[in-house]
């Protein structure tokens, strides 16, 4: 494994609420994509989200961990995607920037 890519978010919107649409996000993710992942394990520790998946014939295993006021992602990309490295961390940063926008 290559050292770990991370992402922090910030927001305005409280734990529990942050929560909600990570957790919404994350079923979007799985439907939309459930197809392209030869195994998804999935798991929620607290305010601690833990994942592993296969794709390309490759493990990436990853967490998100939510704050009061910020979201940290952190995935472990296995050597052959490394290349996208930089893609991964812009598209994290877009996609859970728009998430987490507060809106009344």
């Amino acid at each position: 494994m290559s050292r770990p890519l991370t992402v922090t978010i910030p927001h305005s919107l409280g734990r529990a609420a942050a929560r909600k649409r990570i957790e919404d996000g994350i079923a979007q993710l799985r439907d939309s994509y459930a197809g392209q992942f030869t195994a998804l394990e999935e798991n929620w520790n607290g305010d601690r989200f833990e994942c592993r998946l296969s794709v390309f014939k490759q493990t990436i295993s990853g967490s998100v961990d939510i704050g009061d006021d910020t979201v940290t992602v952190t995935i472990l990309l296995p050597i052959f995607l490394t290349m996208l490295a930089d893609k991964v961390t812009t598209l994290i940063q877009q996609r859970g920037q728009v998430l987490l926008d507060h809106k009344t």
